[in-house]
């Protein structure tokens, strides 16, 4: 054929432009389709079902926030445990026996356990031996939506002025969405009325914060240290000073308050709650305004809808939608890094409590060796103070982990000001003719130390200066509380 003449067209290149076309045109069809639903799932709908004011079971706001109500249901998976948390009801008073001795003749030497969570909050608050008939009502604050419903219909000091056990048949139902939200707007909210008085004593103004600090403030109106003012148990912050441990102390110390009397050392002593949003703004996190929420309700995604996992918990049981979205490591190195820190913490926690269980023992022994109450005013004074650095640690969630420099710190001045008491008992024990070491009794298990704390509370503890005692401790030991100067006696 010669080259001049016409090339003949080939039918299937006709077929081939027509295939890849009809291709092209399904595919962006199929892309638009998906981007359309995509935008429809992302657009805040209004809510189909209508809220009541006082709606106080979650379900019925799980009608309208489906997503949000499945994640808050997984919190009934009570048995996540991470290293040193979860929701696991591990026994704090089986892991560190020492726990008992510095609760003697408190509750918490009773039973002291881990909160399985939200979910629990009713169930574990009722159950626990901690509670009995002349509970006060304050107890239920922070265990309900019943609990801001009936505030409204009583007013709050009518409520904090009630019995625990005459408020069960009308709290029924645990922490849930009305705790946090308007039933109207989403809108985040303060339930609580001792947050706000808080702020209001301090000179500011609570509505006035942003979206983002309101993201950690929901969790402050619990998640923090309080006592229960006065005769009618009024639930307070104490703030007013500042929220370090010197500035709580401080304001304790002024007010004149205690929790209980220790039956070991008769100190009138301090119980920290769980003051883990006071830790929580002396560390990096917040600075960084990293707030709460972040970490422990991050953000998810289904399809084209972005929400808040409501499944509060350990971010270490969901690294990769919290720790990872900053922290770009591996899951196993983050992990790795935050037990670190706790390792460390709980190391110093563990020191701590042994210096102070030690104090108050040798306190015991001055008083069988025939000291007075003036005498041990200075020592109870510094064992209280090393108690409640201790306790503000350790009654803090996350092992340290939300401030562990601050957290160090605080452990570290909990044995300086032990050490200096035990120190001072030594000195008063030789003035009254005794330079032996202190016969400390065995207290390495629960069993063993329950023992000595219901010994203690019977007035037979053990002979702690053997035959040397110059006083026995039936004649030594004072038959009422013991006064530092302090101007209430108002157990929580």
């Amino acid at each position: 054929m010669s080259p001049d003449a016409p090339k003949q067209a080939r039918p299937w290149v006709g077929w081939l432009v027509f295939l890849l076309t009809v291709v092209g045109v399904v595919a962006v069809g199929l892309l638009g389709t998906s981007i359309m639903q995509r935008r429809q799932e992302a657009r805040v709908q209004p809510p189909l079902t209508p809220i009541a004011a006082w709606e106080t079971d979650s379900s019925v706001w799980g009608l309208n926030f489906p997503r949000e109500y499945a994640s808050y249901k997984q919190m009934q998976d009570d048995t996540t445990k991470t290293k040193h948390g979860g929701a696991f009801p591990r026994d704090y008073l089986e892991e560190s026996p020492t726990t008992v001795l510095l609760f003697s003749g408190y509750a918490f030497a009773k039973e002291y356990r881990q909160a399985r969570g939200h979910l629990y909050a009713i169930q574990d608050v009722t159950g626990t031996k901690r509670v009995d008939e002349k509970t006060p009502a304050t107890c239920w604050s922070c265990k309900s939506p019943d609990v801001p419903r009936l505030m409204a219909q009583m007013g709050p000091e009518k409520f904090y002025a009630s019995m625990f056990k005459d408020l069960k048949s009308e709290i029924t139902h645990p922490i849930g969405c009305l705790d946090c939200h308007e039933p109207n707007t989403m809108r985040l909210r303060i339930s609580r009325p001792a947050l706000r008085e808080a702020f209001a004593r301090q000179g500011k103004d609570i509505e006035q914060v942003s979206h983002q600090e309101m993201r950690s403030l929901v969790c402050a109106q619990c998640h923090v240290e309080y006592y229960f003012k006065g005769d009618g148990k009024y639930l307070t912050f104490p703030w007013d000073k500042g929220t370090s441990v010197e500035n709580m102390e401080a304001y304790y110390e002024e007010y004149g308050f205690k929790d209980w009397v220790h039956a070991i050392s008769k100190t009138p002593m301090l119980k920290m709650q769980h003051p883990d949003y006071e830790v929580y703004t002396k560390g990096i996190h917040a600075y960084r305004n990293v707030a709460c929420a972040d970490c422990h309700m991050p953000y998810r995604t289904e399809g084209g809808a972005k929400f808040t996992d409501h499944h509060v918990q350990s971010p270490l049981l969901n690294i990769a939608n919290s720790c990872a979205v900053c922290h770009r490591w591996g899951e196993e190195e983050i992990r790795t890094r935050v037990e670190a820190i706790q390792d460390k913490v709980l190391e110093g926690r563990v020191r701590a409590e042994r210096a102070v269980a030690l104090a108050h023992l040798d306190i015991a022994a001055c008083m069988q060796a025939g000291a007075t109450d003036e005498e041990l005013k200075d020592v109870r004074q510094m064992v209280r103070g090393a108690q409640m650095r201790w306790d503000y640690v350790a009654a803090n969630n996350g092992m340290g982990f939300h401030a562990p420099q601050e957290c160090m710190r605080i452990l570290q001045a909990a044995v300086d000001i032990s050490q200096e008491c035990r120190v001072t008992c030594a000195r008063i024990l030789a003035k009254h003719g005794y330079t032996d070491p202190v016969r400390y009794p065995e207290f390495d298990t629960k069993e063993k130390a329950q023992a000595l704390n219901l010994a203690f509370i019977a007035g037979q503890g053990p002979d702690l200066l053997g035959k040397q005692a110059v006083a026995s401790e039936a004649d030594a030991a004072p038959s009422a509380p013991v006064s530092l100067g302090l101007k209430a006696d108002l157990p929580k």
